[in-house]
């Protein structure tokens, strides 16, 4: 008997008087200390048949087929029943810990409800648990970050502690709904290699939900690739990733940042330089608010990026790469020599600055956050032009179709509010309100790592397409070293606020000269934690 039976699973979501199919007929299992992982795109139905396990689907689902858990049918089951199965035996650990976890609740509540609830512990008994689970997850001096708040551990220390929660009463099945994907490479190697051990240990199963292929190679013994709500192939991962049959699978494992960028052109002018860039932000105590101390972001940075060139920044969590990037556009204080179109810029007040303004654009992470959900994508994209002006003889309008088009995007579109696009439809129209004002810098902070492997590499191939055109300067900052390989001429390589090594891509790639960067390196292209 399998210990997950899914068979012939269909979800719909009604709403008013239209139904939307989310899930059709999908069926597999998982075995008894086994790992499936369910692969594909936003929207392919994976958290949707994850989350119809134990019925946490909202109350406009209506769930068709059978899922038995050790024999136990979970379709229509009664809440008793659902109450004992969720969290003692079936556990979930979810993408974002930051939005998992309670902001106003230490990590000892959080992790104390849990087991009160499910194991009727309580007093010493239970915070002896909780150092034990944390020990036992990697986080160091456990006892210490009982009163931690989750805004003050790292993205991989939250991450941790929701695994440490799904493990509190041994559930007999995790799943894992993109566990990794926010976090930095070599702490998502970690992650991949603590979950794989508590595995083995504690003779778990495991539904591994995830859209990065390199993940599901490393750590699956089967795997279940999803389409429109769909399994479109099912297979033993080694059979699957050698020899895999359907056009759909075929494209994800082929979708891959690939390539280099166009050469940097001859006598290309310079853009943007620093030259001993600091950025300490001073903490401050006491009644009189005297510092006491610096939080030392950046310490010396210097660099050089021309037209037509990309420059690299990489680095884990904290290690100053945005600090850097915003300093130099001269959005937040720093020390040293800032130069921008051959003018220095570092002693500039905001007034000054502001006719400069338009030649520095910046495209961030989460396209969803950084747009505007009361403004339609034609006012998006306009805004720049409204703040800046255009020249005479030119419609706003019809330059923002100009630069939808250029950008992939139907121009018909632009009365359209940004939830009505898909993730890599917004993040073009990100792109297109930084381009729209014909900038000579463009900011790219971690532009691809919310996006699904096969939307990233269009988004790599635009970049680098309207680089070619316009000769754009990019300061390219991100931790997945594929993207950065395809995109960068030069790379810096950035930890606690130290450039550790910079230079030439190639030689950045081929042959690394710091422990830190071999480290970065080993975590993005073999798979391995860094240590």
């Amino acid at each position: 008997m399998s210990l997950l039976e899914v068979t012939n699973l269909c979800v719909d979501f009604r709403q008013d008087s239209q139904t939307t199919r989310a899930v059709c007929g999908v069926s597999f299992t998982v075995e008894k200390g086994e790992t499936v992982a369910l692969v594909g795109e936003s929207g392919s139905g994976k958290s949707v048949t994850a989350l119809s396990t134990v019925d946490l689907l909202a109350d406009s689902a209506q769930v068709s087929g059978s899922i038995r858990y050790n024999g136990e049918e979970m379709v229509g089951a009664s809440d008793a029943t659902l109450r004992r199965v969720r969290g003692n035996d079936i556990s979930f650990i979810f993408q974002e810990p930051m939005t998992s976890l309670n902001p106003l609740h230490t990590i000892e509540k959080q992790l104390g409800e849990s087991i009160e609830l499910h194991q009727g512990l309580r007093g010493p008994k239970v915070r002896d648990r909780i150092i034990e689970l944390l020990d036992r997850v990697g986080i160091r001096d456990a006892e210490s970050r009982l009163t931690s708040y989750p805004h003050e551990l790292s993205g991989g220390q939250r991450q941790r502690v929701m695994i440490a929660m799904a493990l509190a009463n041994g559930p007999d099945l995790l799943i894992a709904d993109e566990p990794t994907t926010a976090l930095d490479v070599t702490i998502q190697a970690q992650i991949l290699d603590l979950m794989e051990d508590l595995k083995r240990k504690e003779g778990m199963a495991m539904l591994f939900i995830t859209h990065d292929l390199t993940i599901v190679r490393k750590i699956a013994d089967k795997v279940c690739v999803m389409k429109d709500g769909e399994i479109v192939e099912t297979g033993p991962t080694a059979e699957i990733f050698s020899n895999p049959q359907h056009p759909y699978t075929q494209m994800l494992l082929a979708a891959e940042a690939a390539g280099e960028p166009a050469p940097v052109p001859e006598n290309a002018p310079v853009i943007a330089e620093t030259q001993n860039l600091k950025i300490w932000f001073p903490i401050k105590r006491g009644l009189m608010r005297r510092t006491t101390g610096y939080v030392k972001a950046v310490n010396d940075a210097t660099l050089t990026v021309h037209a037509g060139e990309t420059l690299g920044i990489v680095g884990e969590s904290g290690s100053g790469k945005t600090t850097l990037a915003l300093a130099i556009m001269r959005l937040i204080r720093s020390e040293g020599r800032i130069v921008f179109m051959g003018q220095a810029v570092d002693g500039l007040n905001q007034k000054q600055m502001r006719p400069l303004r338009s030649g520095m654009q910046i495209v961030f992470q989460d396209p969803f956050g950084s747009l505007s959900p009361r403004m339609t994508v034609e006012q998006i994209i306009a805004e720049g032009l409204t703040v800046h002006g255009v020249e005479r003889g030119q419609s706003p309008r019809e330059m923002v179709a100009e630069i939808m088009a250029e950008v992939g995007l139907d121009p018909e579109m632009m009365h359209r509010y940004p939830h009505e696009f898909s993730g890599g439809q917004r993040q073009r129209i990100a792109i297109a309100r930084a381009m729209i004002l014909r900038p000579k810098l463009v900011v790219l902070d971690e532009p691809t790592s919310a996006l699904d492997m096969t939307v990233q590499v269009q988004i790599v191939d635009l970049l680098r397409d309207l680089q070619c055109k316009h000769g754009l300067a990019y300061l390219f900052i991100s931790h997945d070293l594929k993207v950065v390989r395809a995109l960068s001429h030069k790379i810096m390589v950035m930890r606690a606020g130290d450039v550790v090594e910079a230079g030439i891509a190639a030689q950045i790639f081929d042959a690394p000269q710091s422990d830190y960067t071999r480290a970065l390196m080993a975590a993005a292209f073999e798979g391995r934690a860094a240590t």
